[in-house]
């Protein structure tokens, strides 16, 4: 009984460190990204803890099954590669617009189904493009800083193919050692605890528009989605309306904190669903509770967690962020282009959100997936006649 509790919280810290350690400075890019000052940063960090860990916590005990929350971080490689944002206060405003649709596609089932009916190939092609941003970005710090950068995208390679689920935290470790040894560290500051910012949203119609919707369409179509798929395939039956209500409730809450959206886990709670977790499927649920209270931690020290992060050199950071998000980007472009029907569709909603392109105030990735929409209908409409 002892080496099975052992067993589930050693599970739930190794989610909590591949969750959250891995892809930190993909949420200090976005933070930066929109202007947040380093305590509505440190808000933001906590606000994410604080949205993990009460979704959680109550959907697992209420359940009693391993229903793991995260926050979005292709949500937050979404706001990491927006432009154009005139105000921290209107990136919130965008983040409770996201939040209030996911509570409405809890409330109201066709729209789920309509989010459910955009083509998989075009959906992966938007998130593709989105994240091709931010690994272009990680080869872009080569040229200035080719001592850290080069090493660190081998030792990638050779974690990811020995432990792929820590792949990440090594490589942020030893980043570390390596731009400490090259004098690249800036002095951290002392452990303290998290203030808590609170951010009045500003509603400025086209980052509603440009960030709100597609950050709502980023979370539905590649977290929970994929979430409630590795709870099915690991024998469980998750309540869908219940756990929407739920992320929604308290990413809505949150985002006056500065945090984006939170959402059903993938990876994470693969890592929490599996025998490994523990061998009773029905006791698998108890791994919640104990992710929870890591979460419960780094929302209590957010604040020492961004001062460390900004220690450190931009060109680690954004190594760090490129490499932990290549297998995902990998694996949307070949989701988009899989399926020969779809594909220049695909490929316009690709092209159309790398841009970085801004029309009228919204943003690339939602023209991205307007584009890409467009493409197919006409295709649909032509093959009818």
């Amino acid at each position: 009984m002892r080496s099975s509790l052992v067993s589930t919280a050693t599970a739930a810290l190794v989610a909590t460190i591949a969750g959250g350690g891995g892809t930190l400075p993909v949420v200090l890019a976005a933070a930066q990204a929109v202007g947040a000052t380093p305590e509505q940063a440190s808000s933001w960090v906590s606000g994410l803890g604080l949205a993990t860990a009460l979704g959680t916590l109550a959907l697992s005990v209420r359940y009693r099954m391993p229903i793991i929350a995260a926050w979005s971080t292709p949500g937050a490689a979404l706001i990491a590669s927006t432009s154009g944002v005139p105000s921290f206060a209107a990136a919130v405003g965008a983040f409770v617009l996201a939040a209030v649709l996911i509570l409405l596609t809890a409330a109201i089932r066709p729209l789920g189904r309509l989010i459910e009916r955009i083509p998989a190939s075009i959906a992966a092609a938007m998130l593709a493009g989105i994240l091709l941003r931010l690994v272009v970005a990680m080869v872009e710090h080569v040229p200035s800083s080719p001592l850290l950068v080069l090493p660190l995208i081998l030792l990638f390679l050779v974690a990811r193919a020995f432990m792929p689920a820590l792949a990440s935290l090594v490589l942020l470790a030893a980043g570390a050692l390596i731009a400490w040894a090259l004098g690249l560290v800036q002095p951290i500051p002392p452990l303290g605890l998290s203030t808590i910012v609170i951010t009045a949203p500003a509603w400025d119609i086209a980052t509603l528009v440009g960030l709100g919707v597609p950050l709502y369409l980023v979370t539905m179509a590649s977290q929970n989605l994929p979430g409630f798929a590795v709870l099915r395939a690991s024998g469980y039956t998750p309540p869908t309306q219940p756990i929407l209500g739920v992320t929604g409730a308290v990413s809505l809450g949150t985002a006056f904190l500065g945090a984006h959206t939170s959402n059903l886990a993938a990876i994470s709670a693969a890592l929490c669903t599996g025998p490994d977790a523990h061998p009773d499927p029905a006791r698998r649920w108890m791994t919640g509770p104990f992710y929870a209270f890591f979460w419960f931690l780094i929302a209590l020290f957010g604040a020492s967690l961004v001062g460390l992060f900004n220690a450190l050199p931009p060109a680690l950071l954004a190594t760090v962020a490129g490499t932990a998000l290549l297998g995902s980007m990998a694996g949307a472009m070949g989701t988009a282009l899989a399926g020969e029907k779809d594909r220049l569709a695909a490929a316009g909603t690709l092209a159309v959100t790398v841009s970085g392109v801004t029309l009228m105030g919204v943003g690339s990735a939602f023209w991205g997936l307007v584009f890409g929409l467009l493409v197919l209908g006409i295709e649909r409409l032509v093959k009818r006649r």
